[in-house]
């Protein structure tokens, strides 16, 4: 009788050792896991996310958007498909520039539904970041035009539609769900 063979468990620190992978890999409960290879409207929607944050809040200090951004912290490193960071809390180097490692929790966190993804295991990189800090995380299914809110000590709330969707306080941002979605849509040739 032949069992089925796991794969080797990895310490976090020897997973960072090893090269990035595309599509990124991360590491969750001593396991690697490959995110799946972005498609058009995920990407679509991460590069309009970011783009809406970073027009607000960067150049007055107030927070950063980054796309695909490794997050290593409670034991865990994880891809979030976007994260937000307020300011204080954006790692620098000595020359003033973004660090390349980010060693906590994002102050919100963004997971877009890939067709190729469970559910399950994207509430779940949520949930981590929510146990360890965050104080809002989102999860976009472009499928079902639905955004589940999360936030710490709370059950997720589904909005849709003309629901205006929460930010982190120190952001001037009014979207509503329609807003997100209405990112997919092409614009119109003259």
């Amino acid at each position: 009788m032949t069992g089925v063979v796991k794969p080797p468990i990895l310490t976090l620190e020897e997973f960072l050792k090893q090269p990035e992978t595309k599509p990124a890999s991360e590491f969750i409960d001593g396991r690697v896991e490959q995110k799946p290879m972005p498609q058009g409207k995920h990407s679509r929607l991460q590069l309009r996310f970011c783009d809406q944050i970073n027009e607000i809040a960067e150049a007055a200090q107030i927070a950063m958007a980054f796309p695909e951004l490794r997050c290593t912290f409670g034991g865990r490193s994880i891809v979030p498909d976007a994260t937000v960071f307020y300011w204080e809390r954006i790692p620098f180097d000595a020359n003033g520039e973004v660090a390349n490692a980010f060693e906590t929790y994002p102050d919100w966190t963004i997971e877009i539904l890939s067709p190729d993804q469970t559910t399950t295991k994207v509430i779940r990189n949520i949930l981590h970041c929510l146990k360890h800090g965050s104080q809002l995380g989102w999860l976009i299914d472009p499928d079902e035009r639905v955004i589940l809110v999360f936030r710490p000590e709370q059950l997720p709330t589904e909005l849709v539609g003309d629901d205006v969707l929460p930010v982190l306080p120190a952001l001037t941002l009014a979207l509503t769900v329609n807003d997100v979605f209405a990112w997919l849509k092409g614009r119109q040739r003259l």
